[in-house]
């Protein structure tokens, strides 16, 4: 791993200008395929003996893989895959470890889609879900593991409350069950926090979100941690024979554990979901993408700043019942804010007007500032109303006991002037309740 701090591998991480022509700006590799040289070549390139080589960019490019490079080194990982969505991420990383059925843990509290993915879908894949209240709940957790349990996943900051995961206990949990840890990064991106380095396995992301930081983008990236033995007994398809990586190196016992050791998770999701499925993300985005990774510390810095004032004007307002945000000290998870977050819990913070959801929508009405849509970790401040956009596909039972009922509004918070958003929140508010 390098030896470099975050704000150089932010600029200079996966790349080098020599293998580039020079050029000082990554190149965008706008190609659907490169030359493979002489016959004999093209058979090592094909079979994997030629490192860092590419064929055809479903598999691979050299600005997305400049991409890939650059964020397992700020995540502290071995290597990592991007993708055409978040949502292809979070799928392509479950797949790969629950391949063939299971069972995997997880809180209810996340992200809409993904909660869907999980009760609606995966399970008609052989792949089911023990959703709990509370992920922090250890007790209930190894209560929940059973023979057939592939992982736990979480987010380290939850869409849309900010709940925070306590990544290292859960971490511990999963290690002496022989299973792996998830942990969805999207809220925090990798400056804030580095799940990695507190015993997460493999982080996801929605990287469309902080880590691009400007909307203009929707991609996904998984990142593997390099730490885990996928060679335990339970996940037999790292153990089986490839055909493709069956090289002079390698004329027998062609797994993928054999052949690429602590890659063997991140090689296997690129090759059977990436290259088969095809969620692949394209060089002008991962272009896009990289332009707004060297501005990811000032932007954050000042977004964190900036929420945490609105978050706590909003604490005092009279018309707000509640405030969604585990960075202030009146929550009752700050001790876990300080030990893993001592920058910041992220940009997105959550608040629930005591008032009737018509009240709510004027409320959205009202915002000059704030643009109604579904993203976060825009330079631009955002709004929602999760149970009706984000998380409608959720029960509305679910949704209530988790905290997203119709009065409830998400912000993101962007790199405008804090007192104009809390100006704009202010008449916001008060016209609603005039």
């Amino acid at each position: 791993m390098s030896k470099d701090k975050f704000d150089t591998l932010r600029i200079h991480g996966g790349y080098e200008p020599a293998e580039h022509n020079n050029s000082a700006q990554i190149p965008i590799y706008q190609t659907a395929a490169f030359t493979l040289g002489t016959a004999a070549q093209g058979d090592a390139v094909a079979s994997g003996e030629v490192p860092d080589s590419f064929t055809y960019s479903r598999v691979g490019n050299p600005t997305v893989s400049t991409l890939e490079k650059r964020i397992a080194e700020l995540d502290d990982g071995v290597d990592a895959v991007a993708v055409g969505s978040g949502m292809a991420a979070i799928t392509y990383a479950i797949l790969n470890v629950a391949e063939g059925g299971g069972r995997i843990i997880a809180p209810y509290d996340i992200y809409g889609a993904a909660l869907d993915e999980f009760e609606t879908l995966f399970p008609k894949f052989g792949i089911n879900f023990d959703l709990v209240e509370n992920i922090n709940d250890i007790d209930t957790i190894q209560q929940l593991i059973q023979p057939d349990t592939k992982a736990i996943y979480a987010e380290s900051v939850s869409n849309p409350t900010t709940e925070i995961s306590d990544v290292e206990k859960l971490a511990k949990i999963a290690h002496n069950a022989n299973i792996p840890l998830i942990i969805d990064n999207t809220f925090s991106t990798p400056y804030l926090f580095q799940p990695i380095k507190y015993g997460a396995d493999i982080v996801v992301y929605s990287s469309t979100k902080g880590i691009s930081g400007h909307g203009n983008v929707v991609s996904g990236l998984v990142v593997d941690g390099g730490n885990f033995d996928w060679n335990n007994g339970k996940f037999p398809q790292f153990q089986e024979d490839e055909y493709s990586l069956k090289n002079s190196k390698f004329p027998q016992n062609y797994s993928f554990t054999n052949v690429f050791g602590k890659q063997a998770f991140i090689k296997r999701l690129r090759m059977k979901y990436l290259r088969l499925m095809g969620a692949v993300l394209g060089p002008v985005d991962a272009y896009l993408e990289l332009l707004g990774l060297e501005t990811i510390t000032e932007r954050i810095d000042k977004e964190v700043a900036s929420s945490i004032k609105i978050a706590e004007f909003l604490s005092n307002n009279p018309h707000v019942k509640k405030v969604y945000y585990s960075g202030l000290p009146s929550s009752g998870q700050y001790d876990l804010a300080q030990k893993y977050f001592p920058k910041g819990i992220g940009t997105v913070l959550s608040f629930e007007i005591a008032g009737t959801s018509e009240q709510t929508d004027q409320v959205i009405d009202t915002t000059k500032l704030f643009l109604y849509l579904p993203n976060v970790g825009d330079s631009r401040s955002l709004i929602v109303n999760p149970s009706k956009i984000t998380h409608r596909e959720i029960p509305e039972e679910r949704r209530i006991k988790s905290g997203v009922t119709d009065q409830l509004l998400r912000l993101s918070i962007g790199l405008e002037d804090v007192d104009d958003l809390i100006d704009d929140l202010n008449n916001a508010i008060n016209a609603a309740f005039d």
